[in-house]
């Protein structure tokens, strides 16, 4: 088990902590070649294995999350007059006892540990391209509306929210880029405030 930072806009913030959200993709950092096909997952650690048809030298690519993982959301913070943090994903305003920051506004990037809400435990990951994603695992994005079989398609609000995210990087829908699908269990406390058993 590892403790780790994971960034999460504002809208998926509030997708988390209204019960909305329980998995997120994350871009596999190196790619294996087009005609690579995942052969399996390997522990310990997690190891993606991509490989031929033919057998020839496989491709491994170690995912940086694992089942078991306590991952800690970085957000987007605001202070005002040093005497109150704020949590501009949903309004929230706590009194600023510690008194370690006063900055005005401070980007999710830079969110110290110590000022993190919400810990999620790493219950699954599973390796698939990017468009293989069902009705289900888009609801589980945080998608907010029903699922309904003859309503919205909630993979067509994933591809958009997902092109807004990485098209710019180099990972668009229409790329279909190998993919860490992370299933979590939330937990709204701060990492250091929870047991390892919780």
């Amino acid at each position: 088990m590892t403790d780790r930072p994971i960034l999460f806009s504002a809208p998926m913030v509030r997708a988390i902590l209204e019960g909305r959200k329980t998995e997120t993709r994350r871009v596999l950092r190196n790619q294996p070649p087009d005609d690579m096909g995942l052969v399996g997952l390997y522990a310990p650690g997690l190891t993606a294995v991509f490989g031929y048809i033919a057998p020839t030298n496989d491709f491994k690519v170690p995912l940086r999350f694992v089942p078991g993982d306590r991952l800690w959301v970085r957000e987007s913070l605001e202070c005002a007059n040093g005497e109150a943090i704020g949590y501009p994903a949903d309004g929230t305003w706590l009194p600023n006892d510690d008194w370690r920051w006063q900055r005005e506004k401070l980007p999710s990037i830079h969110m110290p540990r110590w000022l993190s809400r919400i810990t999620l435990i790493v219950t699954d990951v599973r390796v698939q391209r990017l468009t293989d994603i069902d009705r289900g695992d888009a609801m589980a994005e945080g998608f907010p509306g029903q699922n309904m079989a003859k309503g919205p398609d909630p993979r067509d609000w994933f591809r958009d929210l997902w092109n807004g995210i990485n098209a710019d990087r180099g990972y668009g829908w229409d790329v279909n880029p190998w993919v860490a699908a992370i299933s979590f269990d939330p937990i709204f406390q701060n990492i250091d405030m929870i047991g390892e058993g919780e």
